[in-house]
């Protein structure tokens, strides 16, 4: 796939409606720093630095959806409790999510919790109680999906094996799909793959395909074995192995298997690569109609993925940035790479770094710039600011401004030490960019309310902070301009 066929396919996302239907989790990140052993036990200990809320499972499919630019609903079912309240602020938190899950007081929501040190994951604690919904919540999910359906070009199905997936649910999905001619999407759990009905793709990846056929999966001679046993015992139109580092393979009716093999890359964290991978699966589905051609999209995405923290997602800009370097191969000089700001951001990232952002015109500096740099800075590793283009200045400070081009003001803000990177924008607002980068943390001055900020849905949503820096009265390019006028 070349990076102009991809881009004609990344056009066309907007305008999907994917429905996610599945097991729900909160995932939840602590993280902190290790200088010691415990004395009680040969353990280390963490001293917690900070904590991080992130859908999970079905709604990290959702999320990934919504981060590649389509519209994506979430029937999944969770406890009323704290963690159930979280997950549905975090849906709301994202304009491009719907939430529609079901409640309960029956069972809790499941909580997976990570404890990290630098890069180093120490450990995962889950809590979950892993039983078949009643027939009640059964039967809600059901009159739910009947609605919902109609409304969706996509459904994806992830299946953690929690219990809210049975088999009536699955049925109904897959024949009131079939019926609409809607392809289905199922990352499957357990060993009977038959449950899944005739699915349009399913996605298993080699271990959960060498336990459902009681097959070997190390070779492609083993896969194709696999394959075929998987195909003969279920109805699934086409059945995706993914299969690490080693791409996937793909299988269809009456056709040999299909090998693809993404780019090496630097492997950060495997952590919900697989639902990037199911939403890529299936947005490339819908809008390309071609299978491998998504498979094709959905090995970028996952390559993309695996290099950052946490239960991550995948931008347009990322995709189409990767598919550049992998069209073009060993091209692409060092020089160049180390120019791509996109490219040295994710590189932060995979070193565990804390990314945050701030942006203005910044066309004079003066102590009150200088204090929101240094506050903005001292909460993050990395500090991107978001400079204003000389049209978008002209546009909110009037025909004088700006005093000094975008290119003087860019020179002065790369010389301070606060100041790891800048990138220039040409709207109004730094909305698009702070999409593009996926701050950790975003600052703004004292004189800003949070309710005023743009893109604090965006970083809140992905379990990031918005910080309001304290403002230093008496100071302002307008009045510095006022004054030298006079």
């Amino acid at each position: 796939m070349t990076p102009t066929s991809l881009a004609r396919i990344i056009d066309k996302f907007s305008g999907v409606r994917v429905l996610c239907v599945g097991d729900i989790m909160l995932d939840q990140f602590q993280y902190g720093t290790v200088s010691r052993i415990s004395p009680e036990a040969p353990i280390p200990v963490l001293r917690k630095a900070r904590t991080m809320d992130m859908l999970g499972a079905v709604g990290n499919v959702a999320r990934n959806v919504s981060s590649l630019g389509a519209q994506a609903s979430v029937v999944a079912l969770v406890g009323e409790d704290d963690a159930g309240r979280r997950l549905t602020e975090l849906l709301k938190n994202d304009a491009r999510l719907a939430n529609h899950l079901l409640t309960t007081t029956e069972r809790p929501t499941t909580i997976k919790t990570r404890f990290i040190a630098g890069n180093q994951q120490l450990l995962r604690v889950d809590e979950e109680v892993v039983e078949a919904v009643d027939a009640g919540l059964e039967k809600q999910a059901i009159e739910r999906l009947q609605a919902l359906i109609p409304e969706h070009d996509c459904i994806l199905i992830s299946d953690y094996g929690k219990g809210f997936l049975s088999d009536q649910i699955i049925d109904f999905l897959v024949t009131e799909a079939r019926n609409r001619q809607i392809p289905v999407i199922t990352d499957p759990k357990g060993t009977d793959f038959a449950k899944y009905r005739a699915v349009s793709v399913l996605k298993p990846n080699a271990s959960e395909l060498q336990a459902a056929t009681s097959l070997p999966t190390q070779t492609n001679a083993d896969i194709e074995n696999a394959l075929s046993a998987a195909l003969e015992a279920t109805e699934a139109e086409t059945i995706i192995v993914t299969r690490s580092e080693k791409g996937l393979a793909i299988g269809g009716r009456g056709s040999a298997p299909h090998y693809l093999q993404g780019r090496a890359r630097e492997v950060y964290d495997v952590s919900g690569a697989g639902d990037t991978s199911l939403a890529a699966l299936g947005l490339g589905v819908t809008v390309a109609g071609d299978v491998l051609v998504a498979a094709e999209l959905a090995v970028l995405a996952s390559g993309i993925v695996v290099g950052k923290a946490g239960t991550a997602t995948v931008l347009p800009e990322e995709l189409l940035l990767a598919a550049r370097r992998d069209f073009q191969g060993s091209g692409l000089n060092e020089e160049a790479d180390s120019l791509d700001p996109y490219q040295r951001i994710e590189q932060w990232r995979r070193q565990g770094l804390r990314i945050g952002f701030t942006n203005g015109c910044f066309d004079i500096l003066h102590p009150g710039h200088v204090s929101l740099l240094s506050y903005a800075r001292q909460a993050c590793d990395r500090l991107v600011v978001g400079l204003n283009s000389d049209a978008s200045v002209y546009r909110l400070k009037g025909s004088a401004r700006p005093v000094n081009t975008e290119r003087a003001r860019s020179a002065v803000l790369e010389g301070l030490k606060s100041v790891d990177l800048v990138l220039t924008f040409e709207e109004d607002t730094p909305a698009r960019l702070i999409e593009q980068v996926q701050p950790d943390v975003l600052v703004k001055g004292g004189d800003y309310r949070k309710d005023e900020i743009v893109g604090a849905d965006v970083v809140e949503g992905r379990g990031g902070e918005v910080l309001i820096a304290p403002l230093i009265a008496g100071h302002s390019t307008t009045s510095i301009i006022e004054r030298s006028t006079k």
